[in-house]
């Protein structure tokens, strides 16, 4: 059951208060309208990250059901001192995802003089807001925020120093196989002769992993009914989010949960003007998160074009980090 500051979020916002935009000018439209003429079902996790979006994921982050951030900080206090040995003085610390910069702070208090950090998120209202506290934070450092779709072809500002990537999370999960061995080639040609600091969940017990996509404070399915708030805000759309109900479990033959929306019962929903019909049971697919095994991680980031090097993780091994030294050359 949702707690009733999530309900009052969803009630308030989800419905649009202003004229939608034409869809040929929103990429979250084409691709909705693609989803919903198309069977099974899907569209990307990218757009789960609108400003409300992510305020959720970072509720998610404090739940005692998701492990994951505790584990992965916990991995990343024990271990920053080495990892920024390897990136030595000056580096660039080049983020993808950035999100709320929690994790980097670990960083760039240890790395020695850190000639620039480069967060890149989806959400520029709410990148924005991070960067001007980090900021104030942290006085002396050049931070530029970059509002970019990650997972497309990046164009960075010239380098300002040795790059380091850094992709926590186990983000790279959400990315089908194929999908996450192109984002690894693209982020080796801007961090040329850097290095990645990466994040990965690790194949574990299904039940802690139900737990973790299924919380009792029910915050993951707002997080996944947000989805369809947002196209009722922005594209206009006439979701009822009450006649969807949040599905998440594990997928163990392909080590991944999957999260879905499921029609209630048969409904039809309106978008950039056609009406789509959706059966009862029928689900809109929202995310995939692979888990990784660390051997099997160190050789998709050879084929990549990385060369893997140390990995740290927890006792439990619930999670692992990785670094991984990036192709040769000059940067793009």
């Amino acid at each position: 059951m949702l707690t009733p500051g999530v309900l009052q979020q969803d009630e308030a916002l989800g419905r649009p208060s202003t004229p939608a935009p034409a869809l040929g000018e929103s990429g979250f439209g084409r691709d909705l309208l693609s989803a919903l003429a198309t069977r099974p079902r899907s569209i990307s996790p990218k757009y789960f990250y609108d400003a409300v979006g992510s305020q959720l994921f970072d509720r998610i982050c404090e739940l005692p059901e998701y492990y994951p951030t505790r584990t992965e900080l916990a991995v990343l206090e024990r271990h920053v001192g080495e990892m920024a040995a390897l990136a030595g003085p000056s580096a660039e610390i080049v983020e993808f995802g950035a999100g709320s910069l929690r994790k980097v702070r670990l960083l760039l208090q240890a790395f020695a003089a850190p000639a620039r950090y480069v967060p890149i998120d989806i959400s520029g209202d709410y990148l924005g807001e991070a960067a001007t506290a980090l900021r104030a934070e942290f006085p002396r450092l050049d931070v530029h925020p970059v509002a970019a779709d990650y997972t497309q072809r990046l164009v960075l500002p010239p380098a300002r120093g040795r790059r380091v990537g850094f992709f926590p999370g186990s983000t790279l999960g959400n990315f089908t196989p194929a999908e996450a061995l192109e984002f690894l080639q693209r982020a080796g040609e801007v961090l040329r002769g850097g290095a990645l600091l990466l994040g990965a969940d690790l194949v574990k017990d299904p039940g802690l992993l139900h737990a973790a996509y299924n919380d009792a404070q029910g915050v993951t399915a707002a997080f996944n009914l947000n989805l369809l708030a947002r196209a009722n805000r922005e594209l206009g759309t006439d979701f009822d989010l009450d006649q969807f109900a949040h599905y998440a479990f594990y997928n163990a033959p392909h080590r991944r949960i999957e999260m879905h929306l499921v029609s209630r019962e048969r409904q039809s929903v309106r978008l950039g003007g056609k009406r789509f019909e959706l059966e009862e049971g029928e689900s809109l697919h929202t995310e995939n998160s692979y888990k990784f095994t660390v051997d099997g991680l160190r050789a998709l980031a050879r084929r990549a074009g990385f060369r893997p090097g140390p990995v740290w993780t927890d006792p439990q091994r619930l999670f692992s980090v990785h670094w991984l030294h990036a192709p040769e050359g000059e940067t793009l």
